[in-house]
């Protein structure tokens, strides 16, 4: 059947053609979710009239109650459409098809994802703010969508504002190739019916919010969060030209400040950072990071990029010279045995993460970084924030997640810089005169 529909221009290839997923990804008022919640009423009404009986899901990870779910989202697509309102009935915690055929149902895949597993025959599944599901979540919801009949099949659909490179979400379906998953970006200005009123949000957040613009309304990821303790310090470094394309100076020694990881799949990640302290700046050229590895494919990795024993010094952690857990040795002395130069940064007592936050900012603006390989840490960087307690106002101290490994070894390495700085500088200078007995 053919029905009145308008589509954004990008969203015509998504839903041509057959596929397994569609979907788009993007910022805030692109009308992308307005307009998948109108495109499975559509879808809906078709299944109904040709007779075709079953369920549309709409899914979100987070959803306690109706009110956190797509409900209210579904009956306002309907209602903007005269003739979806003559398909459809509407209640208060409800939506289903006059003729019996059609009923939606809604559910969060934190909590719920199991009890998906006995739904009656989804026909269409919808999952709206998915940037935060899990691959777990994935796996399971994704062979629930079985049903088929003659020229149809159950599919995925799914809407997300991108924050993550990594996340379960963007890999499967925006970094494939895979012909049936069919996605699109959608922003702003591809909303032909852009309100008013948020054309001057975005002019706010575009003068007042430059840090968090581009994830908002451009579908950037997000290379800061609110809150975040370097967001203005990553934001300065790159309006000032700090990020960038560096080049190693052959003539100065290489530094790697480490975070120390274990081996098995839980373990903590290991993490180096690489620079070379030159004058008065601090020069970020790799950041390294991965899970589970032993010691020594780390140093393998060290050796491919050329940083060998004889042009590179490696910093630890207090815990460098404790023994690892399986092994009778310690990362320091298995890294001496390498050939390396190994420093152990003292413990800064408590408060110590504090300190390297501290320290960080303070060193920020002498920092400069290589572009391309130090990526990954710059958005661990722009993760890197403060757990409060919401319920008292309280900041409880650096949260501890998947960022906060890279961040560790950024703030040892600001600590060992500004230790460097201050002793190269007039005060430092004049310190060693005195210390060497020399004229002052």
């Amino acid at each position: 059947m053919e029905v009145p529909v308008q589509l954004p221009p990008k969203l015509g290839p998504v839903f041509s053609g057959d596929a397994d997923v569609r979907g788009a990804y993007g910022g805030r008022g692109s009308a992308k979710t307005r307009t998948f919640a109108k495109q499975t009423a559509v879808q809906g009404m078709i299944f109904g009239s040709a007779g075709i009986s079953g369920q549309i899901l709409c899914a979100r990870m987070f959803q306690n109650s109706l009110n956190d779910s797509s409900l209210e989202e579904i009956k306002r697509a309907i209602q903007d459409e005269p003739w979806l309102m003559d398909y459809y009935e509407i209640g208060e915690n409800y939506v289903q098809s006059r003729d019996g055929h059609i009923e939606y149902t809604f559910a969060g895949l934190e909590r719920n994802i199991d009890s998906i597993k006995s739904k009656g025959r989804i026909l269409l599944a919808w999952v709206d703010e998915a940037e935060g599901v899990s691959d777990n979540a994935w796996t399971v919801l994704i062979p629930t969508l079985r049903e088929e009949g003659e020229d149809w099949h159950a599919e995925l659909w799914v809407t997300w504002n991108p924050k993550r490179k990594g996340s379960a979400t963007d890999k499967r379906f925006r970094q494939t190739k895979d012909p049936r998953i069919r996605v699109a970006e959608l922003n702003w200005r591809d909303n032909p019916k852009f309100p008013a009123v948020l054309e001057r949000q975005r002019q706010r957040d575009l003068n007042e919010r430059p840090d968090t613009y581009d994830w908002i309304w451009e579908g950037a990821y997000a290379t800061v969060v609110a809150g975040a303790y370097y967001a203005k310090s990553l934001t300065a470094a790159k309006a000032s030209g700090r990020i960038g394309r560096l080049a190693l100076d052959p003539l100065m020694r290489l530094r790697a400040f480490t975070d120390i990881g274990g081996t098995g799949k839980k373990a903590d990640s290991f993490v180096w950072w690489v620079a070379q302290f030159i004058g008065r700046e601090i020069r970020v050229l790799h950041h390294y990071e991965t899970q589970g590895q032993p010691l020594e494919a780390h140093l393998v990795w060290a050796r491919k990029e050329g940083y060998s024993p004889d042009r590179m010094d490696i910093w630890l952690p207090h815990d460098g010279v404790t023994h690892d857990k399986v092994f009778d040795v310690s990362y320091e002395s298995a890294l001496r045995r390498a050939g390396y130069t190994v420093e152990i940064v003292p413990n800064q007592g408590p408060g110590a993460a504090i300190a390297r936050v501290e320290a960080a900012r303070r060193v920020f603006p002498s920092i400069w970084f290589n572009a391309e390989t130090t990526e990954a840490g710059r958005d661990a960087l722009g993760w890197y924030h403060e757990k409060r307690d919401e319920v008292r106002d309280v900041g409880l101290g650096p949260n501890h997640d998947w960022a906060s490994h890279s961040a560790d070894a950024f703030g040892m390495m600001c600590i060992v810089a500004e230790d460097t700085l201050r002793s190269t500088g007039p005060q430092g200078a004049l310190a060693r005169r005195r210390r060497t007995g020399m004229a002052v």
